[in-house]
């Protein structure tokens, strides 16, 4: 038991349901407004791309920390993401249009915003059936080049929230801002900040080592 508390996968996995859980409370205790439908639709929406982006933030903060373990975090978050997205999805189907497929199919084609977002799920889709070390191990080098996709999907998805917002359009900058950055940490010149970067922390860590030393060789009167 206390083993399994140790673990920092079972915390994340606690902190990932987080949302859900306080979707139902705020359900249960009539917190969701005036228009639960919206809020729920809004919320699942917001986790997802929460979640898209969390997740393209692994590589950069193992790049920057030179901690290779962080890795190991990056399924579970992009399959929560995927989570988050498939009750943003079933949301809409089911409690905005319960189910009414000629409603549906009429809103991805006039609705561009709509359009979009389900586009972004549609190619969400098959990056979470091939998660697993099985399918990593059947695909080869056809399994990153498919998992590039993330890439597209999350910048569908800032475009989706982008043309949803009529007025403030403060949040979905903010995530696009994110985006952008975590794109350009990929590229070469972002490659080389990242590592001057890591230089310049890694200094002070250096120092206080160096010094450490010199304090004990000098109580060692050597």
């Amino acid at each position: 038991m206390g083993a399994m508390l140790r673990n920092p996968k079972l915390w994340l996995f606690v902190l990932c349901l987080l949302p859900l859980v306080r979707l139902f409370v705020l359900g249960f205790s009539g917190g969701l407004g005036a228009n639960p439908i919206e809020f729920i639709t809004h919320s699942t929406g917001t986790w997802t791309l929460i979640g898209l982006l969390v997740t393209l933030s692994i590589t950069p903060l193992r790049r920057l920390t030179g901690r290779t373990d962080l890795i190991r975090y990056r399924r579970m978050l992009g399959l929560f993401a995927f989570f988050y997205a498939t009750l943003h999805f079933i949301t809409y189907v089911w409690l905005d249009q319960f189910f009414d497929l000629a409603g549906i199919a009429k809103d991805i084609v006039k609705r561009p915003f709509i359009t979009v977002g389900f586009a972004a799920f549609t190619l969400l889709v098959p990056l979470a059936a091939t998660s697993t070390h099985a399918m990593m191990r059947r695909l080869g080098r056809r399994w990153q080049q498919l998992h590039r996709l993330i890439y597209l999907i999350a910048l569908l998805g800032v475009i989706h929230y982008l043309w949803l917002v009529k007025k403030d359009l403060t949040q979905p900058l903010i995530f696009g801002t994110v985006l952008v950055l975590l794109l350009a940490m990929r590229l070469p010149w972002g490659l080389r900040v990242l590592h001057a970067v890591r230089g310049r922390l890694a200094r002070p860590n250096e120092r206080k080592t160096e010094s450490s030393a010199e304090r004990l060789a000098r109580s060692r009167g050597t």
